[in-house]
């Protein structure tokens, strides 16, 4: 059998935001191993940023050649200037030349900011009509309608890079969206999944980045462990797939080797399986609608013996409950959870509060505020003050709870 030509789709340019981090990384894993499989010059690359590994960013920029590295503290500009000195690589900083970075023209862009601040930047790669790999959710929960809007108005292409959303854009029908009966997307549990409240009191930092299946970063790993980051995955499907929230649903599911479920009316279930490997949904969106070979693991199900499945616990992960409860409200609700959840997991995560008190200090902030949670707002500015006035917020419940 011969080769399929893939010529068109190594030849395509690409940008990384947020090279250094877990998505970063494994991205450029998928491109070196392109570049190992169809030739040296696979996808070549625009632009490389991050926020503040300067060390790692000016490894990959001698590595990978990209035509710009930007590092987002503009305080170490000129440590990669001294680390890049003798390439002719471009060199910028700042949090406007990040969003500068994403208008740069390249065929494709992957978003692996973590965090609100990640909006901005992939804003800049839609208004230029991109293929947009997301593996940023926070941005679509944040503001989901804008991002959706946008999308539609430039003619951008949206690819999601969560597994449990590329697996869901993969068996989707999207013809036969009416028959779409639930969308399932699964859970692995995190390292809690079998704890019981009252030990959950005493978890550590190190013990909640400690994922049982994925090498995540720390504030996705805690996100993991609260069960939030399904709650957001919920509403980031939500706008992605424009399905209602009765027709999503979460199971968890220990092995993580199904990540999304799709029931029709017929009777049919369609599954998504694959490793626990981000590598198999980024090689996907840069490949896409094509499919290449990339360096994830195989799934072996003899290996494996068996899949189990089970329902999520409300009463011992309240961090879904809430998610599911702004899914609802719609409005600002998703907003206001996004920024309060970021705000208590760097909490956490400097243990200025206990694992158990996340999911307190979401609950106080959107109680405070969700006398306007159903209020819409129609420009990014509108977004990022909603944000900023809940992280204000959550940051001060945080002291009260630390007090």
């Amino acid at each position: 059998m011969n080769k399929p030509d893939l010529s068109s789709v190594v030849a395509r340019r690409v940008t990384v935001l947020g090279s250094t981090g877990t998505i970063g990384v494994n991205t450029l894993d998928v491109i070196a191993h392109a570049r190992a499989t169809y030739g040296a010059e696979s996808f070549p690359l625009e632009a490389l940023t991050a926020q503040s590994n300067v060390e790692l960013l000016a490894e990959q920029a001698r590595r990978f050649h990209p035509k710009l590295a930007v590092i987002g503290d503009a305080s170490l500009f000129a440590k990669l200037k001294n680390q890049l000195a003798g390439t002719d690589i471009e060199i910028a900083a700042g949090r406007d030349a990040v969003i500068a970075a994403a208008a740069r023209p390249s065929d494709a862009i992957m978003v692996a900011i973590v965090g609100a601040a990640g909006l901005a930047p992939a804003l800049a790669a839609v208004r230029r009509g991109a293929t947009i790999a997301l593996a940023n959710k926070e941005c679509i929960v944040a503001a989901g309608d804008i991002f959706r809007r946008a999308v539609k108005q430039f003619g951008a292409t949206l690819i999601p890079v969560d597994s449990e959303h590329n697996a869901a854009f993969q068996i989707l029908d999207f013809d036969e969206v009416h028959a779409v009966e639930r969308v399932t997307l699964t859970a692995s549990g995190g390292p809690f999944r079998e704890w019981s409240s009252e030990r959950m009191r005493s978890v550590t930092p190190e013990q909640a980045v400690a994922h049982p299946n994925w090498a995540m970063g720390a504030k996705i790993s805690v996100d993991s462990a609260t069960l939030m980051n399904k709650g957001l995955e919920l509403i980031e499907a939500h706008f992605l797939f424009s399905l209602e929230p009765e027709k999503l649903a979460v199971v968890v599911h220990p092995q993580s080797v199904v990540h999304c479920l799709v029931s029709y009316a017929d009777g049919s279930m369609l599954a998504h399986l694959s490793s626990p490997d981000m590598r198999t949904p980024i090689a996907h969106a840069l490949a896409w609608p094509r499919r290449m070979a990339s360096p994830s693991r195989r799934l072996d199900l003899a290996a494996l013996g068996q899949l189990t499945f089970e329902n999520p616990d409300p009463k011992r992960f309240p961090c879904l409950a809430l998610a599911q409860d702004c899914l609802r409200a719609s409005g600002l609700a998703p907003t206001i959870l996004n920024a309060a959840n970021e705000i208590a997991v760097q909490a956490f995560l400097t243990r200025r509060i206990g694992f158990l008190d996340i999911a307190r200090v979401v609950e106080e902030t959107l109680s405070a505020r969700m006398q306007n949670g159903s209020a819409t707002v129609d420009d990014v500015d509108g977004i990022l003050d909603v944000d900023r006035q809940a992280r204000d917020l959550a940051d001060n419940i945080c002291r009260g709870v630390a007090a």
